[in-house]
Formats: C-alpha cells, structure tokens, sequence
C-alpha cells in the first residue's frame, strides 16, 4: 500500500474532541501526517469552524457519554447539518444508541449519540476478551473512508462492538470468534467510526486518515 507524502499546506482543518478519554497525541500525530491541521478542542463552539470532527475514545461507555454530555448538542448539530464525524473506537461505539457495557457493569441504560442507531454487545463468553491485535479488514460497501484497505489488517482493542439496527449501516468487518463490524456509518455517510484504532494501525491506519482528511476537503 503506497501512501502519499503529507502536502505542504493542509487539506483540511479538523478538530479533536478532548473529552478527557481520547488517545489525542497519537491521533493528532497521524491527522498531520495525513494531511489535515489539527485543533485540540473541549470548546463546542469551535466545530463549526472545522472541516471535520473526530470523536476519540478508550475506556468505558458510562464514562465517555457522560463526560460528552457537554458536547452531545454540538456534535449531534455537527452530524445533522451533513458535516463529517469520525468516531474511533469507543468514539465509534458512542456514535450508536447504547450499549450491554452499562447493563454488565450494572449501571443502567446509558444514551449514546444516537447518530447511527444500534447497540453494542459484549463478545461470547467463550471469547478472549478484550479482542485485542491485529485482523483483517473486509469491506463490505463502498464510503469514501474505507477505500483501499479491503483486505488490509487494522489494530483492536475491544470488549464490546456494535450491532446496528441497519445492516446497510455496516461498511467493513472483521472476525474475533463471530464477524462484527470494523466499520460503520450512518445512511448519508457523513457520520462514520472505526471500531479499530487507525492511529495504531500503519499504513492501513494512515490510508484512513488520509480518506477522512480528503473527504473532509471535498466537503
């Protein structure tokens, strides 16, 4: 896989939502390198500034919807006027409408972003868990952000993945044990997350990136 070289001016300015449980300086690291200038930002009022917003996330669902909660208008505002929202991994995960994590750590029903509605599952039993390296990617339907990487390996770590009410919702796979979605977006493709993380998974992470900065600037 050949990955262009970074350009000398930035196609596209995006912001990185600091919410207190994101990956920021690794996901930052690899937006630059393809492409994009990046904003560092827990400032809802600065994403309609941006060209695209990536949700980051690692941790716990309860934990990463409630310190959001400040910035679940804005995103969801982002999301509906068609402006590009990339969720990685438990930012992926928070872009559904629950998820079993609350209910197995006994905590009740947590509300997501609703964006792309769905749950997220815990995987079997009789599964290692958290699914944890590198898998293959298949990719089921085309979006501009999976292009490329059919075929290619991504890294995971994860105990839960999502199951959306809408199979077409599904754009990539990958197996731990049962195939589960690697990739999702929502019916107008303009809000979309990896359960992998792209900045951990060289250069099939890049060639993401890079697809998320160029449509970014196409938008």
């Amino acid at each position: 896989m050949s990955i262009p070289e970074p350009p000398d001016e930035a196609l596209a300015e995006v912001a990185i939502v600091d919410y207190g449980l994101g990956n920021l300086r690794s996901a930052t690291r690899g937006l630059e390198r393809a492409g994009a200038s990046v904003t560092i930002t827990d400032d809802p009022e600065t994403f309609a500034a941006a060209d695209g917003v990536v949700l980051p996330g690692v941790g716990a669902f309860r934990e990463g919807m409630e310190n959001a909660g400040p910035y679940r208008d804005a995103l969801v505002e982002h999301a509906e006027a068609g402006r590009p929202l990339f969720g990685i991994c438990l930012g992926m995960q928070m872009l559904l409408t629950s998820s079993e994590e609350a209910d197995h750590a006994g905590q009740g029903e947590v509300r997501g972003l609703d964006l792309i509605p769905g749950t997220n599952v815990r995987f079997d039993v009789d599964e290692k868990v958290p699914h944890m390296g590198w898998n293959d990617l298949s990719v089921d339907r085309d979006h501009p952000v999976a292009a490329g990487v059919d075929g290619e390996y991504a890294y995971f770590v994860h105990s839960y993945y999502a199951e959306p009410e809408d199979p077409d919702a599904v754009v990539a796979t990958s197996r731990h044990g049962v195939e589960f979605p690697a990739i999702v977006a929502n019916e107008t493709g303009n809000v979309f997350g990896t359960q992998f993380h792209p900045e951990k998974s060289g250069e099939t992470g890049l060639r993401i990136l890079r697809n998320f900065v160029e449509y970014c600037a196409e938008r």
